[in-house]
């Protein structure tokens, strides 16, 4: 399957791992390559530049494939050393990155010069098209039902992706409720050119997570993820469990005098504990409401097979049997 988007990065399939916190390393990111979609890493789990170095050269060991690496730009008074992780990426040799969170216009130069592919992920058209404005060359449509920061319009795919298709020029993918075949012809069908997976890839053999992580997405239900620190404005969806639930009680309890450091042992550093060692009530961890519709832990390669056989199968068999 041709699009814009396999065009752009010389990938197989229309399907992008996205990044996520203490789940794209280079073992994650080069199995999703090797099936022949975009594998990320995400780049502010290694702690240092260096560290971020090492991993794409251990992913580039693993994989003679494109892949990309994620860097998210933190509203934070202790910024990361972003400009040591941009040298890492251009020195690596990558040639895609996800960029998210902030405006990234002020490494976008950098990027451009290196011959590197940005695209840049969005939860609102108008954000959409400001990345376009500065230059990105695609956009992730990042739709309500997504895991982890969903922007506070609370607009669900179905409606984003057509007005991103409305409005934007550029070449954009569906994140954020993407799972499986189906998944990949809606979202075509709606504009996009392509799907990113976050929570889908977590449940893969090849994610380098904790089994429990695994089994509890397995065993959720598209009823089973939360909506936590909406009154902070900073609005993340996450899989439940007991500290969630303490969060959200802390959440009605104050109110409006609600601050961060209210709930900061409930979110504050557990992505380790969670990923790495399996504390499934350590704190809050972004999960998307996909999570109903994952069902086994696959390899990666025998997914997007998959994916793709359904999706070609929907396209071919019914699609085309309806349109008579």
């Amino acid at each position: 399957m041709k699009t814009r988007i396999t065009e752009m990065f010389g990938i197989e399939h229309p399907i992008i791992q996205g990044g996520m916190h203490y789940v794209g390393f280079a073992q994650l990111a080069a199995a999703v390559s090797n099936a022949g979609g975009l594998g990320i890493i995400t780049g502010l789990t290694q702690k240092t530049p260096q560290l971020l170095a090492s991993e794409i050269a251990k992913c580039r060991a693993l994989t003679d494939k494109p892949f990309g690496v994620n860097l998210t730009f933190l509203p934070t008074v202790n910024a990361p050393d972003y400009p040591g992780y941009v040298r890492a990426i251009i020195e690596g040799g990558v040639k895609a990155v996800e960029t998210a969170g902030n405006n990234p216009s002020s490494v976008l130069p950098f990027f451009k010069d290196a011959g590197i592919k940005v695209i840049h992920k969005c939860t609102s058209v108008r954000h959409a098209l400001k990345a376009q404005s500065i230059g990105c060359d695609a956009v992730s449509v990042d739709g309500f039902e997504c895991g982890g920061h969903p922007g506070e319009d609370d607009v669900p795919n179905f409606i984003l992706l057509a007005r991103a298709a409305e409005e934007l020029t550029i070449p954009f993918v569906a994140s954020g409720g993407m799972a499986d075949g189906r998944s990949l012809v809606a979202a075509l069908a709606l504009g996009a050119e392509g799907m990113n997976m976050g929570t889908r890839f977590i449940a893969t053999q090849e994610a380098p997570v904790h089994d429990k992580v695994k089994q509890a997405l397995v065993a959720a239900s598209e009823l089973d993820t939360r909506l936590v620190m909406r009154p902070l404005r900073n609005t993340e969806r996450v899989l439940t469990n007991a500290a969630v639930e303490r969060l959200l009680a802390k959440e009605r309890a104050l109110g409006a005098n609600l601050k961060f450091e209210d709930i900061i042992e409930e979110v504050a550093g557990v992505y380790p504990r969670i990923m790495m060692e399996g504390d499934m009530e350590a704190g809050a961890w972004s999960c998307g409401m996909v999570a109903g519709l994952i069902h086994d832990i696959p390899t990666c390669k025998d997914l997007i097979d998959r994916i793709m056989a359904q999706a070609n199968g929907i396209i071919r068999q019914r699609l085309l049997a309806l349109a008579g």
